[in-house]
Parts: C-alpha cells; sequence; structure tokens
C-alpha cells in the first residue's frame, strides 16, 4: 500500500519548480490532489501528470492572498474531493532590492503571498482537519529565513515569519492530532536558480558542502514523509533540506 493512500492533498504554487514536484511526489504516494495556481492554465500540466498516475486532480485558480477567494475555494475542493488530510503551504513570489530602495508595494506582495498566504488557508483547512481529528500541514519556507540575504529582507521575513507560524500552529493543533512542520530548501535547482550567473552559483557551491544545487525531487521526498504516517510523531520541526549549507 502506498504510504499516502487515498488521502486528499492541497498544494498552492503547483504550477512548476518546488510545487509541481511536490503535487506530483504526493499523487505517486497514493494522494489526490488539488493543485493551486494563479491560473487553471498554467497548473494543467501538473494535473494531466497526475491523472496520467491514476489519481484524482483538479486545478484551481486562486490569489493566496485574497482570504474570500481562499476560503471559497477551501469549501470548493472539500465537496470535490471529500476531505482535506493534507495541507502543502509553497506558494511564493520575490521582489528582491536592498532595503533602503525597496518599495511598500514590494514589501507587501512578499509578505502577503509567502505569509499571509499561508495563514488565509491554514485558517480555513485546519478548521476541517480538527474535525477530522487528524490532518497534516506542511510549509515551505527556505534557508534565507534562518540566516537572511542582503537584497532580500523582504523575503527573509516572510520565511522566518512562516517558521514562527508554523511552530505556533503545532501547538494550537497537537491534541486535534494535526502537525505542521516547515521544509527550509536551499539552493534548488529551478527558474529561480536558472537566472543566475555562473559567477554567483560558483560562490554559492563553495558554501554547499555536498557541491551541488538540489533537486526539487530532493524537497518533495521529505514533504512526502513529513506527510505520511511515519512523521506521526513529528511536529513544529524545521527540516533544512540545503546540501548541508547552515550547518
Amino acid at each position: 500500500m502506498s504510504s499516502l493512500n487515498n488521502k486528499k492533498a492541497l498544494v498552492t504554487g503547483a504550477s512548476r519548480g518546488l510545487g509541481r514536484a511536490i503535487a506530483v511526489r504526493l499523487a505517486k504516494a497514493g494522494a489526490d490532489v488539488a493543485c493551486i495556481s494563479r491560473s487553471v492554465e498554467s497548473v494543467a500540466q501538473t494535473v494531466e501528470e497526475i491523472n496520467a498516475l491514476g489519481r484524482k486532480a483538479k486545478g484551481y485558480a486562486v490569489d493566496v492572498a485574497d482570504g474570500a477567494a481562499v476560503e471559497a475555494a477551501v469549501g470548493e475542493i472539500a465537496t470535490e474531493f471529500g476531505a482535506i488530510d493534507i495541507l502543502v503551504n509553497n506558494a511564493g513570489v520575490t521582489r528582491d532590492g536592498l532595503l533602503m530602495r525597496m518599495s511598500a508595494e514590494d514589501w507587501d506582495a512578499v509578505i502577503n503571498t509567502n505569509l499571509k498566504g499561508a495563514f488565509h488557508w491554514t485558517k480555513p483547512v485546519s478548521r476541517l482537519m480538527a474535525k477530522q481529528r487528524a490532518g497534516k500541514i506542511v510549509n515551505i519556507a527556505s534557508v534565507i529565513g534562518l540566516i537572511g540575504n542582503a537584497g532580500q529582507a523582504n523575503y527573509a521575513a516572510s520565511k522566518a515569519g512562516l517558521i514562527g507560524f508554523s511552530k505556533s500552529v503545532a501547538k494550537e493543533f497537537a491534541s486535534r492530532g494535526i502537525t505542521c512542520n516547515v521544509v527550509c530548501p536551499g539552493f534548488i535547482d529551478t527558474d529561480m536558480t536558472k537566472v543566475l550567473s555562473e559567477e554567483i552559483k560558483k560562490k554559492l557551491l563553495e558554501r554547499i558542502p555536498l557541491q551541488r544545487f538540489g533537486q526539487p525531487e530532493d524537497v518533495a521526498g521529505v514533504v512526502e514523509f513529513l506527510c505520511g504516517q511515519a512523521a506521526d510523531y513529528v511536529t513544529g520541526q524545521v527540516v533544512t533540506v540545503d546540501g548541508g549549507m547552515v550547518i
């Protein structure tokens, strides 16, 4: 039997990169997956890939920063799938720039998506999980939330905030059988890192003991574990998937 046999998962930011890898990995483990993105078209390939595995998937166009839209979507997904057993808050954006030049709009855009977005999804989904007296919540933060980074004050704040948020959720819902953990990826080979120059990549690799960037599947595997029965006694934890970068 697959580790997540017939579980119902919801993954935000599922159109590409980490989100897509996580959604597909959960489906391979036996879960049906509600795939969230800004448009149904952008997530169509993820849905198609999951359907090809013999699992149910459906795409939903939701702006994670819009609380009312998220609340409505959760109701629709719960009806369509019959339950929500797993929530992976993965949606994230960057608006990099030095603090002295950073606009309030760029600050708000990152906080609203990366941090407030997780609040918007976790609030209604946790209500459903509390009734079920079971559920797994995994929030995707970043090593930048642990160590900071010049030019990313907004991003670092959002990811550090997500860690504190997750620890609080873990404490609030433990008595209801709900776990909440954080995965902090390091530099993963996605669209976000492909734009880096060779010089920057070389400098980054010097800081990574394993001497390579991670793959989306490296992160997805850890998420699968945290969503499965093997991690029933794991909650409030921060797992770095970074090749040893922040040892």
